[in-house]
């Protein structure tokens, strides 16, 4: 039987102002019928571009060509516009990892799942609405005829992508490419959507997987490609390739992933020394951290509670961050986090309690009193693109953090040397955030943030969309900002190995609430709250070089 998806020699380049630039060089690849094949690589490898070229999404100004480009028997190398419309939704499923972009802003979740189904005439006008709450049951997204009501934006990051891969399957595809699916999902859901894929492929649907975490390849694949350069650099069997990796990129893409093993070292490839089978063989030591003194508090927070209307969002919650210091902050999407790092960031007013800030309150006053010490505080969105104003280039986004009194040639300097930091060149300073990847626009909001060497980071997810790659990169730079400038983190992730890494403390968010808090070996070694150790079971486990890693914290 010829396979769901087969593609070979595939070319995909782009117009740009500078000149042609070619995003996938003559890559080929396979997917059977039922299978799930992964694509990993890093931010702006291609895999992303690869992944809407073959639903007819490449984009403005793409030049797309292949020997082969078969979907279902199909040959789809001269589809139109209108015959990409039939393809989509029915045959093949697109899940983006952009969530918040790809979902209409002006539509509820609700019309949005029903438009496939209309479109494809899945089911009747009177039957729609029955089928997009069992769909939204079937992603587990809580309260699901309230959820088809509500717009994106009243929406948490991980129900937003929830919703989204329920409109990828709607139109119940034979073949569902997920872009990072995972991304924006806290361990335990991201373990119900891994079993809702498993489901459907057990159905028969073919799965092309795109991911940086390797955890979730590793135990939902059954080949993995490697992309780097627009390039397939090394591919086969999982558990053959994440055991003894043959190329040198994937054994340093498999030593970069932290975990409590890597605490206090760096992750960064020019760090790792790394062994043919892909074990770590040295690693070099982060900076000392600075001393934190519990009675030097930054920042205090006390009695926090924030409602929506009959539904109380933060619960009473309390903490402190000393200077230097790392707290962590993790949950289940919709536990609160992003609500108590708005609060804490001065964008949301709490209900009830007060946050001072450098020894001065910072909520329940003007924004004009809060002016002076903003710059002091930064803030790193999860979602980094509704962040930047769309009107400004890169050189904008960052320059504007910058000191107003630098002038313009120094700050064009600056903010080269601050994308150098995070992993970018100076090639992306005249391009607009929407034309970079998910990963790139992550490293800009990053810069951007760093710009004024604040004391206090509010990192919001900030490494959720990156490769594991520059992900070690941003990390080992965030552990050098707190030892060289002092600077203390508010670091909110889903990624327990992350907050491992990082972190000195961490705090535990469940509906609303913290319900454990401590230093982060203890919590995460000998967890006393259910919720706790309800997380640390969902987490995936990744085999490496014939032995686990400790993927989990």
């Amino acid at each position: 039987m010829a396979p769901l998806l087969a593609v070979e020699d595939l070319h995909v380049d782009f117009d740009t102002p500078t000149g042609r630039v070619a995003a996938v060089r003559g890559i080929s690849l396979t997917v059977e019928r039922g299978e799930c094949v992964a694509i990993v690589g890093e931010s702006g490898s291609g895999k992303s571009v690869t992944a809407r070229t073959l639903v007819g999404l490449a984009g403005p100004g793409a030049s797309v060509r292949a020997a082969r480009l078969d979907l279902a028997g199909q040959d789809v190398r001269g589809h139109r516009p209108r015959d990409w419309r039939r393809v989509r939704g029915r045959l093949a499923g697109l899940v983006l990892q952009d969530a918040l972009v790809s979902l209409d802003p002006l539509r509820t979740v609700g019309a949005e799942i029903g438009e496939v189904l209309a479109t494809h005439g899945i089911v009747g006008r009177r039957e729609r609405a029955g089928r997009v709450t069992h769909l939204l049951d079937e992603v587990h997204l809580p309260e699901p005829e309230r959820r088809a009501r509500q717009y994106p934006h009243q929406l948490s990051g991980g129900l937003r992508q929830r919703a989204l891969i329920a409109s990828a399957i709607a139109g119940e595809p034979a073949l569902l490419i997920a872009d990072e699916p995972t991304t924006a999902l806290d361990v335990t859901v991201q373990a119900q959507i891994l079993r809702l894929l498993a489901e459907r492929r057990a159905a028969g649907v073919s799965l092309l997987l795109i991911s940086h975490d390797l955890a979730v390849v590793a135990q939902v694949a059954d080949r993995v490609l490697v992309m780097r350069d627009g390039r397939i650099v090394e591919h086969g069997p999982t558990a053959r390739l994440l055991r003894s990796p043959a190329h040198p990129y994937t054994r340093q893409l498999l030593a970069a992933v932290p975990s409590a093993s890597s605490r206090g070292h760096r992750l960064a490839a020019s760090a790792v020394a790394v062994g043919r089978d892909g074990g770590v063989a040295r690693r070099e030591a982060l900076p000392a951290r600075p001393e934190v003194r519990p009675n030097d508090t930054l920042l205090d927070a006390a009695g926090l509670t924030r409602r929506y209307g009959d539904h109380t969002v933060v619960r009473d919650v309390s903490f402190s961050i000393a200077r230097g210091e790392t707290l962590g902050l993790v949950g289940e999407s919709g536990s609160g986090k992003s609500t108590l790092a708005r609060i804490v960031a001065g964008l949301l007013a709490a209900d009830t309690g007060a946050v001072t800030f450098e020894n001065a309150q910072w909520s329940g006053v003007p924004e004009r009193v809060r002016r002076p010490l903003r710059r002091r505080l930064q803030l790193i969105s999860q979602d980094p693109l509704s962040s930047f104003d769309p009107r400004y280039r890169v050189a904008q986004v960052v320059g504007e953090n910058l000191d107003p009194d630098v002038g313009r040639g120094d700050r064009r300097d600056q903010v080269v040397d601050l994308l150098r930091r995070v992993g970018l060149g100076p090639d992306l300073l005249d391009r607009h955030p929407r034309r970079l990847s998910g990963g790139q626009r992550q490293r800009v909001a990053i810069a951007r943030a760093i710009a004024p060497r604040p004391s206090l980071i509010v990192c919001d997810e900030p490494v959720s969309a990156l490769d594991v790659s520059v992900q070690a990169q941003v990390l080992d730079l965030l552990a050098d900002l707190r030892a060289t400038d002092g600077t203390a983190l508010l670091f909110i992730s889903h990624d327990l190995g992350v907050v491992h890494h990082l972190s000195d403390r961490v705090l535990v968010m469940h509906d609303g609430a913290v319900v454990e808090q401590g230093p982060v070996g203890d919590v995460f070694t000998y967890p006393r709250h259910d919720h706790t150790r309800s997380l640390l079971d969902a987490l995936p486990t990744l085999v490496t070089a014939g032995r686990p890693q400790e993927v989990r914290p």
